[in-house]
């Protein structure tokens, strides 16, 4: 009699693996199904512009909505417009899906021209010579009623790239290059 409760115990936990598998699998197909429109909003805090991007559909960037993403991150000093990293949209997509909000980002910085680079290196001991805001792989925002601390939490957990927590200025630096926190 042992030996059947053995095999009966072998096969419930073999059950439970199946059935966990099974489950993982539906449930990661579930969110390739949300992702068919990937979307970010946006407010640039110095401009005032807004814009709401589904930038992906049907598994490709859309060009034209690309192009609307990359005037309104612009260097709003110079107004030059550079291309904006798309993976960088879809880290931003991922952060404000695993916080669950539909509200826009506050952006104070992204794309970066050298020469507001160096004037903002020259007056801030917390701008990097070579940053990634002057690839248009950066940006600087805040999630309208979110705690900024909890953003940058969230953004370090999903180890797409670099975060920075600004206390004192209310911002998460977030960008696609290596991995690394400050």
């Amino acid at each position: 009699m042992s030996h059947i409760m053995i095999d009966r115990r072998v096969f419930i936990g073999r059950m439970g693996f199946l059935c966990g598998a099974a489950s993982a699998m539906w449930s990661s197909r579930g969110l390739a199904d949300t992702a068919n429109v990937r979307s970010v909003s946006f407010v640039h805090t110095h401009t005032g512009e807004k814009l709401t991007a589904a930038y992906w559909k049907d598994g490709e960037y859309q060009p034209e909505v690309l192009q609307q993403v990359n005037h309104l991150l612009r260097d709003f000093r110079t107004n030059e417009v550079h291309v904006i990293d798309p993976a960088l949209l879809d880290v931003l997509f991922e952060l404000r899906t695993k916080v669950g909000s539909e509200r826009a980002f506050h952006v104070s910085s992204a794309y970066r021209s050298p020469k507001t680079n160096e004037m903002l290196r020259r007056s801030s001991n917390g701008v990097a010579e070579h940053s990634m805001h002057m690839l248009g792989k950066a940006i600087d925002v805040r999630l309208e009623s979110f705690p900024t601390a909890r953003l940058a939490e969230v953004a370090r957990s999903l180890r797409r790239g670099g975060v920075g927590y600004y206390q004192a200025s209310d911002f998460v630096h977030v960008d696609t290059g290596r991995v690394r926190y400050w």
